[in-house]
């Protein structure tokens, strides 16, 4: 898939792009060898947070999403037909990725009825399955952010 650059011009349409790609992800049948994965990758306050939410919104979770920085990642059940389990991944705090093993990461990859989404993925890229969708934030200027989304 050619990369695909989106613009945004408010946290508002960056949730909305979110909320669209998660209804994609769930509405695609896909044949997985394993978790569905989504590296989110940007600055300090570029958007992965706000994308974050919009996602899991995409997905039917009710409850507020936040990043789960100082737990590293939560589990969300999911009611849907191709996937059962929304993995939130915060990796920010991780020096490496054998902390991931601690977490059962290579558990959650096999999960084909699981959804991942890791902000701060460049942290833990090593540790990231051969196949997934890369989401890139960059600031244009205060409230504008191109969101740059391509698959690997």
């Amino acid at each position: 898939m050619k990369p695909i650059q989106i613009t945004t011009h408010s946290a508002k349409e960056t949730l909305k792009i979110a909320r669209l790609l998660a209804r994609e992800i769930l509405h695609a049948d896909i044949k997985r060898k394993g978790a569905s994965v989504i590296a989110l990758e940007g600055d300090l306050g570029s958007g992965k947070t706000t994308f974050s939410q919009g996602f899991a919104k995409g997905l039917g979770i009710k409850e507020k999403v936040l990043s789960p920085t100082f737990v590293l990642l939560k589990n969300y059940p999911l009611q849907t037909t191709h996937y059962k389990l929304f993995v939130h991944m915060d990796a920010y705090r991780l020096k490496s990725t054998k902390e991931l093993q601690v977490l059962g990461w290579r558990d959650i990859l096999k999960d084909t009825e699981a959804i991942v989404l890791v902000e701060w993925a460049d942290r833990v890229r090593r540790a990231l399955p051969k196949e997934y969708i890369r989401i890139l934030f960059e600031f244009v200027d205060e409230k504008t952010r191109n969101i740059i989304i391509s698959n690997f």
